[in-house]
Formats: C-alpha cells, sequence, structure tokens
C-alpha cells in the first residue's frame, strides 16, 4: 500500500528542516519505505479535507490504505512497531526507546516551543522580555539533565532508536537560538543524528521543495 505524508508546500522555516514533516521522513528513511507528499498550503491545511484526516489542521498526517494518523510522534511510534529499524527487538530495549520519545516530546520540547513563542508570537508583548529568561532557564535546566544522562555515550540507550530520533528532530529546533552550541555533548548528539545517511535524504526531499530555487 502507498504511503502518503502531508507537509507544508512551503515551510515557514525556509527549509532548515525543523517542521515535523522532516522528522517523519527521517523515519521513514531509516525504516527503508517508500512513501510519497502531499503539498499542502496554509489555506489548504484549514479546508475539510486536511481537517478530516488532521483536527488541528497541521502536518503532517500519515494515509496507508485505511490507516490515517495524525501528530508526528505517534507514526514515528508506528513505524517503529512495525517495521524493523527504529526499535531493538529486546522488549525491555523497545520500552525505553518508546520512553524516549514521550521524554523527547513531552518534557524536553514544550519549553523549546515555548522559546518561539515568546520570541515571535508574543514578542510584541510588554512582559514578553520579563518572560524570555524564565523559558531559557527552564530550557537550560532539561539540557543540563540530559547532558548528564547521555554521558559519554553515541546514543541515549545503546544503539541508535526512535528515541534518539525524536530527541534529535527536539533538538534541533534549539541551533538557531545558539543555545544548543553551549552543550557541546549534546551538540556533537544532534551532529551524529544529522550525518545518519536515512537524516541526510529526509533533510534533502524537504529540501526540494523549501530551498531557495537555483540562479
Amino acid at each position: 500500500m502507498t504511503i502518503t505524508i502531508t507537509a507544508f508546500n512551503r515551510s515557514p522555516d525556509g527549509g532548515k528542516g525543523l517542521a515535523r514533516d522532516t522528522r517523519v521522513r527521517w523515519a521513514l528513511e531509516e525504516t527503508g519505505l517508500v512513501y510519497q507528499t502531499r503539498l499542502l498550503s496554509f489555506e489548504a491545511m484549514k479546508e475539510p479535507a486536511h481537517l478530516a484526516l488532521h483536527p488541528f489542521g497541521q502536518i503532517p498526517t500519515y494515509e496507508e490504505g485505511d490507516l490515517v494518523l495524525f501528530e508526528s510522534g505517534a507514526i514515528i511510534l508506528h513505524l517503529a512497531q512495525h517495521h524493523p529499524g527504529l526499535l531493538p527487538v529486546d522488549a525491555n530495549a523497545r520500552a525505553r526507546g518508546t520512553a524516549w520519545m514521550f521524554a523527547a516530546l513531552n518534557t524536553v520540547e514544550p519549553p523549546i516551543l515555548d522559546l518561539t513563542c515568546v520570541k515571535i508570537i508574543e514578542g510584541d508583548k510588554p512582559w514578553a522580555q520579563d518572560r524570555l529568561p524564565l523559558v531559557v532557564a527552564r530550557i537550560r535546566h532539561r539540557l543540563d539533565q540530559l547532558t548528564m544522562r547521555l554521558g559519554d555515550a553515541e546514543w541515549l540507550d545503546g544503539a541508535f532508536s526512535a528515541g534518539d530520533l525524536t530527541m534529535v528532530s527536539v533538538l534541533l529546533r534549539l541551533r538557531p537560538s545558539g543555545i544548543l552550541a553551549q552543550f557541546p555533548a549534546l551538540d556533537a548528539y544532534v551532529s551524529r543524528g544529522e550525518a545518519r545517511p536515512a537524516y541526510q535524504r529526509a533533510f534533502a526531499a524537504q529540501w526540494a521543495i523549501n530551498g531557495p530555487p537555483s540562479p
């Protein structure tokens, strides 16, 4: 059955790979699955046809036969559970890899998204500058904890897994702020993720859509 995902026809990040379709593309590349992409404008994302797939009018979505999924974490987990390449065979190791997926999305990502919110969406509010240091402090606290857990290891729990894929995707959102560079171990961890051939293919696929046109 053909796999179809949705993505921005022009990503707000200009092709930096921060939109959530990139992490789903990466998971598909790690599992070796062939997929096609349906590109959407912001207007099309709010139309009934897309809202039937994603009730909140966002991307990505995932369609495979009768199965329709939304939320990047749910899509990656589905792929990891049904195809080799993203979770270990050992049951306990699979559970830990899944736990790291949830940690990335529920514990690490929220304060990072707050940083974008306070800088861009709330930047003109009179209290934004007072809130910014608090948001940065929460991010740094999480990164300190993550650094301690990672230690000198290459990946979070043995071999690379969906937990690492999700965590790297989340941490990449920090790179434009300069905060990630202040945590060398995590910066190197993210770079290892970016160096994976599957990530390179996923990034190239979205860059082909979002990158600047050739002169």
